[in-house]
């Protein structure tokens, strides 16, 4: 991959290696996507001070990232599917992640089960949780979470009511594929996935297949699945939540400041400033912009990570330069996995490594700790 120079090379060639649906699935947004173009255009409007003549020779991107260290201001996102960009996707993600010094988030609709994750690498990962109204389910997953050791709970606020992608409607997208003339050509051409995906330890929805009773035949699995989103969901299930889950908790989907405040009042650690990737509510702000008031009102009271848009290090720095401590990309690194797995992934990582590194240089700053709205042109 050496000449691979940004996360736009690994997206097209992430691309040209994956059948068109799982890509787009990856790729595109809700509807007619203005708030997945919103978090690109706003991030790429906020632009730096350059400073000169400052000494930036101890240069360290490390930092702290819920009480744990971690080698970037950086966190894998949750990104379903990710088996079907590359066999066994998730195990490959989270093995760049740790190799990295990062922390990788599982997501509930992921192809790997929590168990086959747990059993191919050495350190704990964070596990992403949607509640759906199968409350049953819903408390073993958390349970095997538990016994997996997952150092955090990541619980997404913002999926009760699907937003329509439009690109998976035209695709036929489903899991496992069902086949068709139009994606028989379409896997044909791309051998290496096929034999990859294969390969894999599984092809549908590794949390749910098998835990779930009479799911075990696909097409009822995908349909329980799609039935199973929980449009009840309240505050007041978070003290359920926590009457289960022991652990540091992760509110992920927070674009206002009311919610903001709700959520410093229940006990999490932490919230993500996002918008599901531009993939729910089209038309909703682009996550930047809402960043800065969200820091202003919770700040002091929980860690705010950022998520939406981040496709280079000069994005984790405006981010963090708004008030964020730690960033999450998912489209950046599914693009890697796709690129190349595992070493694909490490190379989104390393990417937006050295492009954060230069970055702080060239604005003046040595550390992650000193990086604050001073290095912006405002």
């Amino acid at each position: 991959m050496k000449h691979i120079t940004c996360i736009e090379d690994l997206r097209l060639l992430h691309k040209r290696n994956v059948p068109k649906a799982f890509f787009d699935y990856a790729d595109r947004g809700s509807y007619s996507e203005e708030t997945l173009r919103a978090n690109r255009d706003d991030l790429q409007r906020i632009k730096f001070r350059q400073r000169i003549l400052v000494d930036v020779s101890r240069r360290d991107l490390s930092t702290t990232i819920l009480g744990e260290p971690s080698a970037l201001p950086l966190i894998l996102a949750p990104v379903g599917l990710l088996g079907m960009q590359h066999g066994d996707g998730e195990i490959h993600a989270c093995r760049a992640a740790q190799a990295a010094g990062i922390p990788f988030t599982q997501s509930t609709m992921s192809i790997c089960s929590i168990e086959d994750i747990a059993a191919a690498v050495d350190k704990p990962f964070w596990f992403q949780l949607y509640v759906m109204k199968d409350r049953g389910f819903i408390k073993s997953l958390i349970e095997r979470a538990i016994a997996a050791k997952c150092s955090a709970l990541v619980l997404t606020v913002d999926l009760q009511v699907i937003g329509q992608r439009h690109q998976d409607i035209k695709n036929g997208m489903t899991v496992p594929p069902e086949w068709s003339l139009s994606k028989l050509f379409d896997f044909a051409i791309r051998p290496a996935w096929v034999a990859g995906v294969l390969r894999g330890k599984r092809r549908t929805f590794g949390n749910i297949a098998g835990h779930v009773k009479n799911t075990d035949d696909l097409n009822r699995l995908s349909e329980w699945t799609a039935s199973q989103f929980d449009t009840t969901l309240s505050w007041k299930d978070l003290d359920w939540i926590r009457g289960i889950w022991p652990g540091k908790l992760v509110l992920k989907g927070i674009l206002d400041v009311e919610d903001a405040e709700e959520a410093a009042k229940v006990g999490a650690q932490a919230l993500v400033v996002s918008n599901h990737g531009g993939r729910q509510l089209d038309g909703a702000p682009s996550s930047i912009e809402v960043l800065p008031e969200i820091v202003d009102a919770v700040g002091s009271k929980m860690e705010i990570m950022f998520d939406g848009g981040i496709r280079s290090g000069q994005d984790v720095m405006r981010a963090l330069a708004l008030g964020a401590k730690s960033c999450m990309i998912g489209r950046a690194y599914a693009y890697g996995l796709g690129a190349g797995g595992q070493a694909g992934v490490a190379k989104a990582i390393d990417i937006i490594r050295n492009e954060l590194n230069v970055t702080m240089g060239l604005c003046g700053v040595n550390t992650i700790a000193e990086i604050d709205d001073h290095v912006l042109a405002i």
